[in-house]
């Protein structure tokens, strides 16, 4: 009931200043004169508007006030349940209040007597609404009211989600993807549909020249990657990051606890040197530089020549992978200008030392260059970004995962304990 006053006031008056509802119980904490009264002392206040309703006599404190002149602002009245009369015996309408005992506490009663008191009675409650807006008008006319300027309620916005998908807005993104997109009925990888790569038989080069170089790379191109992921997978037990896997496997951890363990010995000293090969080789040859004016301006600056050097490998002992991978490029490549200057360069270093030959680093690392700058898909800058990047360290990063994967699983199926460092093999000195 209060909340269809307030929707009346609201569509006939420029406001409401405040609402009580005090309940239809029994014995209530106040009664509608203890309201009237108070509102009738708040000058902002310059219309009063009661609703009642059967059972008690409540009201009649009001009618009381009305008559003895301590109302003084126009009051519209309404006291519902006149339909109580239309039944034969006594009706309860939900409140304990609400109740008529007797011809005093009916509806029609009261609202006889609040007319008679001097307050505005409409003949019905659907009469409560024009009878609220020709007294707020008269009092509008009169002066006594300044109506205040209606304000026009500010739109709900539109959710983002339908904004977005009816294209009026766009939101601003935390991630940019430019490699694959997973929105549509199937995946793609640069554009490329996962059946059309599933359909073509591409390989896992293919997939990586889409993901990392955004673009389909000519056969022979995807195919050297693949070598690359083959030959370098393992590399034995004994190097760091096998030897990392290994022990943290020993130890019981997780595969990928495992796996990050042995990759995160990958740096400079070990697999590492690819894209440094790469940068110091292009460079050199870019710059036209000899042998030997490479070779010793590095050892001026004291760095070693990346991709030049092994502990085991040497003149007389060669590194298969490093063949297989020259013989490869040798008859697929339009060009191998970077890797036939890596070799002019490992002929000097040999020179000073067996060992100092071109390992799989410097190999991968020049003829990469050359895989790069001879498919006639790359532009200079683009070439330089990739090296400077790293995207040719990934490919180690990419065919070590293999093989450390593979030292994980092999130790579980061992079931290889705890592993502890022979103490003969570690030397206790307190001088060093």
């Amino acid at each position: 009931m209060s909340n269809e006053l307030y929707n009346v006031l609201a569509r006939v008056t420029d406001g409401l200043y405040e609402g009580i509802a005090i309940g239809g119980d029994v014995y209530p904490g106040s009664t509608l004169s203890d309201h009237v009264l108070r509102l009738n002392n708040i000058p902002q206040i310059k219309l009063i508007v009661v609703l009642g309703e059967l059972g008690g006599r409540d009201e009649y404190s009001l009618v009381e006030a009305l008559k003895q002149g301590k109302v003084s602002k126009p009051v519209i009245a309404w006291v519902s349940g006149t339909c109580a009369k239309l039944f034969k015996s006594e009706v309860q309408f939900g409140h304990a209040g609400a109740k008529s005992g007797g011809d005093l506490e009916s509806a029609q009663a009261k609202n006889k007597a609040l007319e008679e008191a001097g307050a505005i009675v409409p003949t019905s409650f659907e009469g409560l609404e024009p009878a609220i807006k020709i007294a707020f008008q008269k009092l509008v006319e009169d002066g006594v009211i300044l109506p205040t300027q209606e304000i026009v309620p500010p739109s709900v916005p539109e959710d983002l989600s339908s904004a977005i998908k009816s294209g009026k807005v766009r939101a601003p993104t935390h991630i940019v993807s430019t490699i694959c997109d997973d929105r549509g009925e199937e995946p793609t990888y640069a554009g490329v549909a996962m059946s059309t790569i599933i359909e073509k038989d591409f390989g896992v080069g293919d997939v990586i020249s889409l993901l990392w170089f955004k673009r389909s790379l000519p056969r022979y191109c995807t195919k050297f990657i693949e070598m690359c992921i083959l030959l370098c997978a393992d590399h034995g037990p004994c190097v760091s990051g096998a030897h990392n896997t290994i022990v943290t496997s020993r130890a019981g951890k997780d595969l990928v606890s495992c796996l990050v363990s042995g990759l995160l010995t990958i740096g400079p000293r070990f697999g590492g040197a690819i894209d440094d090969a790469a940068r110091y080789f292009k460079d050199a040859n870019d710059r036209k530089l000899s042998p030997y004016e490479f070779v010793e301006s590095m050892k001026g600056k004291g760095i070693r020549v990346p991709g030049i050097g092994h502990r085991i490998k040497s003149r007389d002992n060669r590194d298969k992978r490093v063949e297989l991978l020259q013989q490869y490029a040798r008859s697929h490549f339009p060009s191998v200008k970077y890797m036939e200057y890596a070799v002019i360069v490992e002929t000097y270093t040999l020179s000073k030392a067996s060992n100092l030959v071109l390992n799989v680093d410097g190999c991968i690392g020049s003829l990469f260059l050359d895989l790069l700058a001879s498919c006639a898909m790359f532009s200079q800058q683009e070439i330089d970004e990739i090296i400077e990047i790293g995207y040719l360290n990934g490919l180690f990063v990419l065919a070590r995962s293999i093989g450390l994967i593979g030292h994980t699983f092999d130790q579980r199926r061992l079931k290889q304990p705890l592993y502890r460092h022979p103490w003969e093999d570690v030397l206790y000195s307190k001088y060093v």
